[in-house]
């Protein structure tokens, strides 16, 4: 279907409709404009200095096209608040994009031409990283590229050395090849224990109303696996992890606010254990596994969003996901397969959000995984997780989380693990081991105006850590209990770069250590969220 462009029938009016207005009145996307603009506006006093005329000038701005192919919204639709919003949080989900507005250029005879502009990212990465968690170092240095000639391609090369290993890592990534929504990955590591490589290629349920999907990937991970208690290495055993999956799937869209999708193929995992000379061995090795599954899925999606900003970054908008969501999966493996044994491996998931009170809201996910062979339940784990978000004003926030794990019958590399890498951030990393754990943090937030730069957004953190991981066969004998901590942390949010996590600065105080932890625990480590 054609329609013409509304801008030439008539001059844009002083005051458009908005876009749910325009949808009540049944109108129609006619002309779709790409507006893509440089990483700083130099029309913006703020903004008009020489370092960034600099990084506009080396810059190669993302090509239309490559934007325009993630655009959902095609000429001749009618126009809905709820795929204007999807093409929003798409193109938010863009690590070379820092910023998105839709909105209305022009309205005459029931036709709406519609604008999208969007700002680059800085998204060359030469440099050096380091970070300190538990009471262990890591570092790296390396140049990536997240958008390539403009292109959206990724690639990047370099070292990493942390607690477990050292690493020279080439990727290349293409998220948006061919027709704009096939995703092409390739990873080449070669690492001090072993070496890694995969590959996948996917054409995913990229939005709600995507009808198919499908892929398919392998991967080849040889490396040393280690066992800790008290923060210490036991002991040390050779693992290679051979994995491969190819799918497909079908969905009818969005029908009355709501997705299904039903998805099968067959999955392949192959697991090797062995000794390592020189390493202290464990007293008993996983036994080797190899299963072939053919497997169905079934999910199940509430179209429900809630735009905010200030809770997991700092002053840019964020999409929490309030509807119910859900995916369950049941595969078999049979040794006319290939596989080593008989069962049956199953999976899902469930996540909602709830607005307990205005401005107030709750995320609540569980998931469960494991194999059913032998008349028992094996390698089983259940686990789930609230988070809640209650905001005093647009700068103060108090955030409560709770999760718990649980594994039933679990192998040596199924172990859950607490310490300061992964959520008690006063202790050292991996400090307790064991087949049950829970977690408490509660955190007081701060999100500040500063704009340092016109680079980085600051925030703050007062938090305290409650948790325990208890059970099975490697428990930490010298601290069992449960364990706390309290303590405050800067936030860094760089918000103008491809890569712009939230740089973590704490300080973190056990308040139940034993003689071998520190008083105070040094944290520096970037993650996704405040």
């Amino acid at each position: 279907m054609s329609l013409a462009p509304a801008a030439r029938a008539q001059e844009a009016p002083t005051a458009l409709p908005s876009f749910a207005q325009l949808e009540k009145a049944g109108a129609r996307i006619g002309e779709i404009r790409i507006r893509n603009r440089d990483i700083f506006d130099t029309d913006d006093p703020a903004e008009d200095k020489l370092l960034f005329r600099w990084a506009n000038a080396l810059h190669m701005q993302t090509r239309e096209g490559v934007i325009r192919r993630l655009v959902l919204l095609k000429p001749g639709q009618p126009v809905t608040v709820n795929l204007i919003e999807e093409t929003e949080r798409v193109l938010r989900s863009v690590s070379y994009l820092y910023d998105v507005q839709l909105r209305p250029l022009a309205y005459a005879d029931g036709v709406v031409d519609i604008e999208v502009e969007t700002r680059d990212t800085w998204t060359l990465d030469p440099g050096f990283s380091a970070s300190r968690t538990g009471g262990t170092n890591a570092s790296s240095i390396n140049i990536r590229e997240f958008n390539l000639l403009g292109t959206g391609i990724g690639v990047s090369y370099g070292y990493a050395k942390n607690v477990d290993r050292s690493s020279n890592e080439f990727q290349i990534l293409n998220e948006h090849a061919f027709d704009g929504w096939t995703s092409l990955r390739y990873t080449l590591a070669n690492n001090s224990d072993g070496r890694k490589q995969a590959f996948g290629v996917a054409h995913p349920f990229y939005a709600l109303d995507t009808p198919w999907a499908a892929g398919a990937s392998v991967s080849d991970d040889d490396r040393i696996d280690a066992v800790y208690n008290g923060g210490v290495v036991l002991n040390e055993y050779r693992r290679r992890e051979r994995l491969a999956e190819a799918y497909g799937g079908w969905s009818a869209g969005r029908i009355d606010g709501w997705v299904q999708r039903y998805s099968a193929g067959v999955t392949q995992q192959d697991n090797r254990y062995s000794l390592e000379p020189g390493r202290v061995a464990p007293a008993s090795l996983p036994n080797d596994e190899k299963l072939v599954a053919p497997f169905v899925r079934y999910e199940l999606i509430e179209d429900r969003f809630e735009k905010v900003r200030n809770r997991n970054q700092i002053g840019r908008p964020e999409f929490f996901a309030l509807g119910f969501a859900s995916s369950v999966q049941l595969g078999y493996a049979a040794t006319n397969l290939g596989s080593s044994r008989t069962a049956w491996l199953y999976s899902g998931s469930a996540s909602r959000g709830f607005e307990p009170l205005p401005g107030d809201t709750l995320l609540a996910s569980a998931s469960i995984s494991g194999q059913y062979a032998n008349g028992e339940v094996q390698r089983q784990r259940l686990g789930a997780r609230a988070q809640y978000f209650m905001p005093h004003n647009k700068r103060w926030l108090f955030y409560l989380s709770a999760a718990g794990d649980m594994l039933t019958r679990p192998e040596l590399a199924d172990a859950l693990l607490l310490g300061g890498d992964n959520g008690l951030r006063g202790y050292p990393l991996r400090y307790q081991s064991g087949d049950r754990r829970a977690l408490f943090t509660a955190e007081e937030r701060f999100y500040t105006d500063v704009y340092a730069y016109r680079l980085f957004r600051l925030g703050g953190a007062v938090f305290f850590d409650y948790g325990r991981a208890w059970g099975g066969t490697n428990v930490n004998t010298n601290n069992p209990g449960w364990l706390k901590n309290a303590g405050i942390g800067l936030r860094i949010f760089s918000v103008r770069a491809a890569f712009s996590n939230v740089l973590h600065i704490d300080l973190a105080f056990p308040l139940d250590p034993d003689s071998n932890v520190k008083r105070v625990q040094f944290l520096v480590k970037t993650k996704t969220s405040f």
